[in-house]
């Protein structure tokens, strides 16, 4: 391809803030339906999740696409949606295929540069069946007071950093990941907390799936856009552990030996509570197959802590020259906005999904 036109395709993708990703992609499928948000933008601006269908009706396959699952991450993600327009890959879709666009699912986080939901939960562990016992997070509490320390100084931040590093000594450096990222619903405004309810953003999918009725397709298969585990550029797909063994297999004979899982030793993430792809395989079983589209950005263990710290100890600051300068780290964090990264994180998302539509031909 055209040096020249590369770059103008990765321009035209990315956007620098919610609001013009969503004009954006409305321009680019202007018969999306609106599901609008209780919460508002940092203006007070009125904040959507919007969702665009192509192809039958009645398709048997389906490629479900979704961005912004985790705020800031929508950059990508909504940049890898307007690619796969761009290509016109939605106009070449046989009558047994559609797909359905899910932009911007956490439109609050997407819009204040926050990871979490407007409740303060991490959307990917609110999908637990909350009617049962929630997962006890026991070593998550050991540690919450560190991983989000409410004393900032130089010294407060020393004195957390140093009994987690005892812990990591103690434990091992799987049991320290495990314990940090896996999901704990005890802890509101601690890192990665799953909630007591379901969330509005998890009720807003749940209200597009009945809407495209999606749990009655044959086939459907889920790509999750994500940033921020794993090398710099590079997207790695991540099933888990809900699909377990199977789902890993209908997603390597879809994208190749690439395709990871932590129960092989081979992702870069752990085994975690409440992902979405928890629902997915409630409602539709083996007739799903998720990936998660995670790419790597930079290894910092301060830009969660800052912003949870943030919204939990000073949510009157958090549009405050201190709470946008600690939102803008997150967002550069998760959105490196460099031209390398952009054109790398691009083009394989455009491998990935042309993968997935193959995938369904070969089935066909």
């Amino acid at each position: 391809m055209n040096f020249d036109i590369a770059q103008q395709i990765v321009a035209l993708s990315f956007s620098d803030s919610y609001l013009e990703a969503r004009e954006k992609f409305l321009a680019a499928a202007p018969t999306s339906k609106a599901y609008r948000c209780s919460a508002e933008g940092p203006s007070g601006e009125a904040l959507f999740t919007d969702a665009a269908y192509f192809g039958s009706a009645d398709a048997k396959n389906l490629l479900v696409l979704v961005s912004g699952t985790h705020g800031p991450e929508g950059y990508h993600g909504s940049a890898a949606q307007l690619l796969f327009l761009q290509a016109k890959l939605h106009e070449e879709l046989p009558p047994s295929t559609a797909v359905l666009f899910i932009h911007a699912l956490n439109c609050y986080g997407f819009a204040w540069d926050r990871r979490s939901t407007a409740e303060g939960c991490d959307l990917n562990r609110n999908f637990i069946d909350f009617s049962k016992p929630m997962p006890p997070s026991p070593e998550y509490e050991e540690l919450d007071e560190f991983f989000v320390p409410a004393d900032r100084t130089e010294e407060g931040i020393s004195r957390a950093e140093a009994a987690i590093a005892e812990y990591r000594k103690r434990h091992g450096e799987m049991t320290y990941r495990s314990a940090r990222s896996r999901g704990q619903y005890t802890k509101p405004g601690g890192l990665f907390y799953g909630g007591t309810e379901p969330t509005e953003a998890r009720l807003t999918l749940e209200k597009i799936v009945a809407d495209f009725d999606v749990a009655a397709r044959d086939n459907v298969v889920i790509i999750d856009y994500h940033t921020g585990l794993g090398p710099y550029g590079y997207g790695e797909l991540q099933c888990e552990q809900p699909s377990g063994l199977k789902g890993y297999e209908r997603a390597a004979k879809i994208f190749g030996p690439s395709v990871t899982l932590p129960d092989l030793g081979t992702s870069s993430s752990v085994n975690l509570h409440g992902t979405q792809d928890e629902y997915w395989q409630r409602i539709l079983g083996d007739r799903h197959t998720y990936v998660a589209l995670e790419y790597g950005t930079y290894t910092s263990s301060r830009i969660l802590s800052d912003e949870h710290w943030l919204f939990r100890y000073r949510p009157d600051a958090v549009d405050s020259e201190l709470g946008r300068q600690i939102r803008n780290a997150t967002k550069r964090h998760f959105y490196p906005q460099k031209p390398d990264w952009n054109e790398m994180v691009l083009w394989r998302a455009h491998l990935v999904h042309r993968q997935a539509l193959e995938g369904f031909r070969s089935r066909s």
